[in-house]
């Protein structure tokens, strides 16, 4: 659920669009526009494979899904549901691509609202969930920033599903040692002092790691500039998540300045 960018539609299925939502809005009664709803979208292969196509161009990563950010996207999912706005089931601003589980599980046409009748989850194409959810890497857990980020956290069970609890700590640590690995950038190239080995210019160390090269939090990293570590941060947090950046906490031992 990062901030993402709406395409636009190729004009023959933007069209195709408009004309089932005027099907929809030409019947009587809104149970009629719900059942006409329905039926129209069941047989939708006109425009299914269009809608599909723009959805993962849109899609973080390799398809992943919009929501948890975890899973392969394979699903069309109406933002809002078409069982509580059936004149928005072609809208191509409601289209979310999913993955099965997050669309049939978690979401479902589940929608809460405030008091105001607003949406209280995040619609990453209009808001960027950056402003709602802070991710706490070493949890691999999301903490709410506001009533918003917790309907999404309580919705698609961002931190009840151990699944991808497990998969953001995972990628921690993997960042983090790669990250511990990494030549500092004022020692590239320069004479070899005592106790180091020789280096070319701009290689990096072996990835068969060392004993003083260990993801243990008291690793310290020298010649990184406070700007390049809050880059890395961040890159963490998207990683993590599959492509769901936070505002990152990082362990106390991690924030000591270079020696």
């Amino acid at each position: 659920m990062i901030r993402l960018r709406r395409v636009a539609l190729p004009q023959e299925t933007a069209t195709r669009l408009e004309e089932y939502t005027e099907e929809i809005a030409g019947q009587a009664t809104e149970e009629a526009r719900k059942a006409k709803a329905d039926a129209l979208w069941s047989s939708r292969r006109g425009v299914r494979p269009a809608l599909l196509d723009a959805l993962t161009e849109m899609a973080p990563g390799h398809e992943r899904c919009m929501y948890c950010g975890d899973s392969q996207g394979t699903d069309i999912d109406h933002f809002d549901p078409k069982s509580r706005t059936p004149l928005r089931t072609f809208d191509w601003f409601n289209h979310l691509l999913a993955c099965s589980y997050c669309n049939s599980n978690q979401k479902r046409s589940l929608f809460p609202t405030d008091g105001d009748g607003s949406p209280l989850l995040v619609d990453p194409t209009l808001r960027d969930p950056l402003d709602h959810l802070r991710l706490v890497l070493p949890l691999g857990r999301y903490r709410a920033r506001t009533p918003q980020g917790q309907a999404c956290i309580d919705v698609f069970g961002l931190n009840s599903r151990p699944v991808l609890v497990k998969g953001r700590v995972d990628a921690y640590a993997t960042a983090r040692h790669s990250w511990s690995c990494g030549a500092s950038p004022r020692t590239r190239g320069s004479s070899t002092r005592p106790g180091r080995s020789s280096r070319s210019p701009g290689t990096v160390r072996s990835s068969t790691c060392s004993s003083r090269c260990s993801t243990s939090p008291s690793i310290r990293r020298p010649g990184r500039s406070s700007r390049v570590r809050r880059t890395f941060w961040r890159s963490c947090a998207i990683r993590n998540s599959g492509g769901l950046p936070g505002t990152v906490v990082k362990p106390s031992a991690t924030r000591r300045k270079s020696a």
